[in-house]
């Protein structure tokens, strides 16, 4: 099936430590998906929790539709995520070991629906970021010591 990335999350593997991954759907109303189809969402600040047995997003942004009129939705609403039973108990006690959170890292569609890829991850302390950060900065002189 044929993948197209819609928006990824920048800061969630510089603030987070992603140990695993899950594919999830979302629901949406109507007047969301065109914004979504134009690409006008932003996951910066998003994160997931579950609450009463059922897997929540908040603070995703989806911008509401030019000419949705009466139909548009609030732009930071909660939104359901689709998950079955069995997955939100594994991610509930995942989450509920000390430090772990649920992270949107992307949002694509896949098919005519919209997924979102939601990262278990560890928070990182400010050492670690740096780290990560002197990291990168070494491999990127290293390839240019080889490019000349």
């Amino acid at each position: 099936m044929e993948t197209k990335l819609i928006a990824k999350n920048p800061t969630a593997y510089h603030n987070y430590t992603i140990e695993n991954k899950l594919e999830v759907g979302i629901v949406l109303s109507g007047t969301e998906i065109k914004s979504i189809r134009a690409g006008k969402v932003n996951l910066k600040d998003s994160y997931a929790s579950i609450k009463d047995g059922e897997c929540f997003i908040y603070g995703l942004h989806i911008s509401p539709y030019e000419h949705g009129n009466i139909y548009n939705k609030d732009p930071l609403r909660t939104r359901k995520l689709l998950l079955n039973k069995r997955e939100i108990n594994k991610l509930f006690g995942l989450i509920k070991q000390k430090g772990y959170s649920l992270i949107p890292i992307s949002m694509y569609f896949k098919g005519s629906f919209v997924k979102i890829d939601l990262g278990i991850g560890k928070g990182k302390k400010l050492y670690d970021k740096r780290e990560d950060i002197a990291k990168k900065d070494a491999q990127r002189k290293m390839e240019r010591a080889l490019k000349n």
